[in-house]
């Protein structure tokens, strides 16, 4: 019985660095990936000053053949802090995504997804942990250029945008489920987490991975319009 207990315990100090690796991994990636759109103009600054949150997916893939293949990806949300969510760019949280029909609209098997949550309607449905688009908030493929800048439709939750092999266009992201990575989110901050409560006060501190990010966007979009 006590070899046995040794041996549980030791396979969970094994498992906590190897899930620490895989947050670091991602915040990453998902920096990388938000920094490219940003140098490039291809996220309009009009719809970013407006977003309440914003989700980045790096290297959604699919699984499967034929055009409806699922997609599974891990990705970031940071949203504006406060009761309104209109202050400052707050601490990350890990979410997933799973959908079907997803990942061959741009010809590739790995594609980057930005998601622009434009409503407070749309922050609160994500930040409840789990969301299926379509049944809890409405999301389009994402405007750009002119179209951006006069972009005002209260009818709409979710702007989103990827990006394969080069190409930046808006994204039809169709009844794509997401949840909150609850084990991530432990192993990043030391314990569980309330999203919502978490994004409200705006207290919490950015762990030393998500840092980058969170300056990425606090650079690009310092104030909320």
């Amino acid at each position: 019985m006590k070899n046995n207990l040794i041996a549980v315990l030791l396979c969970l100090a094994a498992a906590a660095p190897a899930i620490a690796q895989k947050a670091d991994k991602r915040l990453a990636e998902s920096t990388a990936v938000l920094k490219t759109l940003l140098a490039k103009n291809d996220i309009p600054k009009a719809l970013l000053d407006k977003a309440e949150c914003v989700m980045v997916y790096p290297s959604v893939r699919k699984v499967g053949l034929g055009i409806s293949g699922r997609s599974y990806g891990r990705g970031v949300m940071v949203c504006r802090t406060g009761p309104n969510l209109d202050g400052k760019w707050g601490a990350v949280i890990m979410y997933t995504l799973d959908t079907f029909s997803l990942g061959a609209q741009l010809g590739s098997s790995s594609t980057d997804y930005l998601l622009l949550v434009m409503s407070q309607r749309g922050a609160d449905k994500v930040l409840s942990g789990k969301l299926k688009l379509g049944a809890g908030a409405s999301a389009v493929a994402g405007p750009s250029g002119a179209n951006a800048n006069d972009f005002n439709d209260p009818n709409v939750d979710i702007l989103s945008y990827s990006q394969s092999k080069g190409l930046f266009a808006g994204a039809s992201l169709g009844s794509a489920s997401m949840e909150a990575d609850d084990d991530i989110n432990k192993e990043l901050y030391g314990k569980e987490i309330d999203a919502a409560q978490m994004v409200r006060d705006g207290k919490t501190p950015v762990p030393p991975a998500a840092q980058p990010l969170i300056a990425v966007l606090r650079k690009a979009s310092p104030k909320h319009m």
